[in-house]
């Protein structure tokens, strides 16, 4: 059944959040008969010539029409909808990895428009916009109750132009920000070798890959592979792959990212309505990056198609998943030509990790908890009392060098710690070493490659005789 199907993705838009309200006890369906759904479509008819006539003002025929399909399909659940003729050339727009905006993912929540996470680089990212920021005001117009779609079309424009929103983040005041309007651009994967600066000269820390996965779209395997290849070459200990804030995108580009860690083993399961529609996706033979340690990073704004790597990659034992609770997004969407142009976004199935998870209002939960924070020093470098402390105490052959270094360290804290630097004007590394989780999954990764190494050193140390036995034994 799957296999005939034009195109799947597992995207967020659109989407509804349900907080943390208890899940409705789900009524038995009850069908109509033929004649009853006649009955039915002919009292529909009458509604919209009677509100054709009669409205007020001139009424917009397609627009009534529009608004029917999609509230038939809203009836069914918050991700499928009618896509207009421009609705679904901007869907196909922005899966092929380029559309004009502010570079934003939004959904709708109880009338108000949030945001699910915004798109790496772009405006929207720029100006410091975060998941779970409410925009209440859209160029002084209020957003409560307004479609999706409607405000999305708000938001679009000409490259260049301007736009005003009003920004609530973190239940704190409304604030009004300006954004430029630009083509937006997705380059799905990032990708650098990491070190820690701040290691002592006589200890070399081993360089970890980092891949930012920003969102899954039809270029993204391409750019993985690519990425992998010029991290091997150079030697990496291990991997951070980091899919916080990343909305999904392609079931493929998921499937293709989570079967490149992999040497095997299930990777997803798509199950329809009914018992029978069940497709299994496994990983192909061959780990790109040859079983080296890997932490993926994930929090609130991860869903849909990101849940699905982290999900797999866990549930096979070949990855650490460490960050905070993901998002929930546990449907899969296709759309469906209806000859015009125009299509219908409906939800055909879920999906199950492979232990037969569903991450549906769910998430995944990370093996280790870690939640973004900022780290204080509370303990001086130098300590107040020590053996240096006490008369006559006998000095440190070192200390020239010792005291040079500390001079070097005093110029280079010239500003005090009170002073608040602009995040967006710092550089990369400025960046990574606030950021709390990465830094933590570094320190993981450095570990686990620690770990690995000492194993294989003592497997290499046991005489051949020994292993030989070790072998019939476990043969035994």
């Amino acid at each position: 059944m799957f296999k005939k199907i034009f195109m799947i993705f597992v995207l967020l838009f659109p989407m509804v959040v349900n907080g943390a309200q208890k899940p409705k006890k789900e009524e038995p369906v009850v069908h109509l008969t033929d004649e009853q759904i006649y009955e039915e479509l002919k009292k529909l008819a009458a509604v919209f010539e009677m509100a054709r006539d009669k409205f007020v003002e001139e009424a917009d025929e397609r627009k009534m029409l529009e608004g029917a399909m999609n509230g038939m399909l809203g009836a069914l659940d918050p991700h499928s909808s009618y896509l207009s003729k421009e609705d679904f050339k901007e869907f196909n727009d922005k899966s092929q990895g380029e559309f004009g905006g502010l570079g934003i993912q939004i959904t709708s929540d109880k009338g108000a428009i949030r945001v699910i996470s915004p798109i790496d680089d772009t405006p929207a990212a720029k100006a410091g916009i975060e998941a779970g920021d409410y925009i209440t005001h859209i160029d002084g117009e209020q957003v409560f109750d307004m479609t999706l779609n409607q405000a999305v079309k708000k938001m679009k424009g000409k490259p260049g132009t301007k736009v005003k929103l009003t920004i609530v983040h973190d239940r704190g005041e409304p604030k009004e920000m300006t954004l430029k309007r630009a083509i937006i651009k997705v380059k799905s994967v990032k990708f650098s070798e990491k070190s820690d600066n701040a290691a002592m000269d006589d200890e070399k820390l081993p360089k970890i890959g980092y891949l930012r996965i920003s969102d899954f779209g039809a270029t993204t395997t391409k750019e993985l592979n690519d990425a992998i290849k010029d991290l091997e070459k150079k030697n990496v200990a291990g991997y951070v792959l980091d899919l916080r804030n990343n909305p999904g995108g392609y079931l493929t580009a998921a499937i293709d990212m989570a079967d490149a860690f992999l040497d095997g083993g299930e990777i997803v399961s798509t199950r329809g309505r009914e018992k029978a529609d069940i497709e299994r996706m496994f990983a192909k033979s061959g780990d790109l990056v040859k079983g080296k340690p890997i932490v993926v990073l994930i929090n609130h704004g991860s869903a849909s198609a990101s849940e699905i790597v982290a999900g797999a990659l866990q549930d096979n034992g070949r990855a650490i998943v460490m960050g905070s609770q993901s998002f929930g997004k546990g449907s899969v969407q296709q759309q469906k030509p209806l000859g015009d142009g125009s299509a219908v976004h409906i939800t055909i199935a879920r999906y199950y990790t492979p232990s037969g998870r569903s991450i549906q209002n769910e998430g995944i939960t990370p093996d280790i908890e870690v939640l973004q924070s900022k780290v204080e020093t509370i303990e001086k470098k130098e300590r107040l009392f020590s053996e240096a402390s006490f008369n006559n105490s006998l000095k440190n052959d070192a200390s020239k060098k010792k005291d040079s270094n500390k001079k070097k360290d005093d110029k280079k804290s010239g500003k005090s710690d009170d002073e608040e630097e602009d995040y967006l004007n710092l550089t990369d590394e400025e960046k990574d070493a606030r950021d709390y989780q990465l830094q933590r999954a570094m320190d993981m990764v450095r570990a686990l490659s620690k770990v690995g190494k000492k194993n294989l050193e003592k497997v290499e140390d046991t005489p051949k005789e020994e292993i030989k036995k070790e072998n019939k034994d476990s043969k035994k």
